[in-house]
């Protein structure tokens, strides 16, 4: 059943919330962490930077979508709060619809422009044969990513957030099992772990279907919430849209510094991209808090609880810095053991990445006020200022990486993320304290101060 977050101590309705997307996140990044492991113990770091290398397209690309199905659920969560069952059905709809026409245009595109974005892109040539194949399997399993993430986004949206969890749990195992299957039995290299994670997917994401039907039954789509009004579509695009057009913003950025490193040898490639995962990996808590925070922002939105909203932001961003400034400082005293786990005894690709994670560590806290202020805006409905935000992350990323890694190399491409992360926070903080200030008023003419 679905979960209403309008009642109860905010800080801790949204930490209850937030705690099977935590565990939910973090076997979701295993999928790249066992492809990671499998893939460097059994063909080497040659085979671990083809993977990798291709990780800032995957993130313009497939983290485009997501954000459209995450953008899209963000009308079901206020619908649901406003106890708008038949808006709630409409919304889920209009969102499945939405997001296979897009699904498919860009699955199309981006098979067809893969390679020449992998010759501009400056992929070295031992692994661009690998950094294809690996990806263009990624791109036909581009359905599987769209079944899961649109399903697992609109149940959280109704309050289900455990789920989902329970479903990447087992989509990881058997990920983890047919990547040694694929690549350790058969031999079939990189393409086996593309493969392997294109079946969890698809497994994850089927066995939600019959979930949504039996467990939340204000999900049950008649045949007459086929028939949508134009306006509806428009009324979803409006949020979904910019919301994935942030993170291929993002993206973007991230491509810029896959340009840059790309020119700094292959042993430099596995060692930031290792370190950018193991910095995933541990920022995992702080997005799904993220997320639980825009679905309460969303619902309490709705359901016009104004006064939860700022609490809920308040103790959000206690809870979430807290957090950051300790992983910040595993990173620096742990990071060189971590990132050895990966790249084993390559002590000069274990230096590069303990280097980029110390100075990641240094400034991690901003990640924590950048994710409590874009999660709140966007859970009221306003894209734009995060999309603004966005830009400011692109310039700073590129900065770091067209300037700052032409002067300094690869500590200056080390400094991409935390100008990210300030650059970011210009925007956002303005618009956070004027969305903060609306809800304010709001509440005042409510009459519920």
């Amino acid at each position: 059943m679905g979960k209403n977050l309008t009642s109860g101590t905010p800080g801790l309705v949204i930490l209850a919330f937030a705690i099977p997307l935590v565990i939910g996140n973090v076997f979701q990044q295993l999928y790249s962490m066992a492809d990671a492991f499998v893939v460097s113990q059994e063909i080497g770091i040659a085979g671990l930077a083809a993977i990798t290398s291709t990780g800032s397209l995957q993130f313009l690309v497939l983290g485009f979508l997501i954000g459209v199905t995450s953008g899209a659920s963000i009308i079901t969560a206020q619908r649901y709060g406003a106890a708008d069952s038949e808006g709630v059905r409409r919304s889920f709809t209009a969102s499945i619809i939405i997001c296979a026409f897009i699904a498919v245009v860009l699955m199309i595109i981006s098979i067809s422009v893969l390679r020449p974005l992998l010759v501009l892109l400056n992929t070295p040539p031992e692994i661009f044969e690998g950094s294809y194949n690996y990806f263009v399997m990624l791109l036909w399993g581009m359905p599987t990513v769209l079944l899961f993430n649109l399903l697992s986004n609109v149940m959280r949206a109704v309050g289900d957030s455990k789920t989902p969890l329970y479903y990447l749990i087992l989509a990881c195992v058997i990920n983890v099992a047919l990547d040694y299957f694929f690549i350790g039995f058969l031999g079939m290299g990189v393409i086996g772990a593309g493969l392997a994670t294109i079946i969890a997917q698809l497994v994850s994401g089927l066995l939600c279907i019959p979930s949504i039907y039996k467990n939340l039954p204000m999900l049950r789509i008649t045949r007459a919430d086929w028939k949508l009004p134009v306006s509806e579509y428009i009324e979803h695009l409006k949020i979904a849209l910019p919301v994935g057009f942030q993170w291929s913003i993002i993206a973007i950025g991230a491509v810029a510094v896959t340009f840059s490193l790309n020119g700094l040898g292959y042993e430099a490639v596995a060692a930031f991209n290792i370190g950018q995962r193991i910095d995933q990996f541990a920022g995992m808590p702080l997005a799904s808090y993220g997320q639980a925070l825009t679905t309460f922002t969303a619902q309490n939105y709705g359901a016009k609880k104004y006064s939860r909203i700022r609490t809920g932001a308040a103790q959000g961003c206690l809870i979430s810095s807290a957090f950051t400034v300790l992983m910040g400082v595993v990173f620096i005293i742990s990071g060189d053991s971590i990132s050895r786990i990966f790249l084993k005894d390559n002590a000069v690709a274990v230096a590069l990445a303990h280097k980029y994670l110390i100075i990641l560590g240094a400034f991690f806290v901003l990640l924590a006020l950048l994710y409590t202020c874009r999660q709140v805006v966007q859970g009221i409905g306003n894209a734009i200022i995060p999309t603004i935000s966005g830009i400011f992350e692109l310039f700073m990323r590129g900065f770091a990486a067209l300037v700052l890694t032409r002067y300094f190399g690869y500590t200056g491409l080390c400094f991409a993320s935390p100008l990210a992360f300030a650059g970011a926070l210009i925007p956002l903080s303005i618009g956070f304290f004027i969305v903060l200030k609306r809800i304010k008023l709001l509440e005042l003419r409510s009459g519920k101060l």
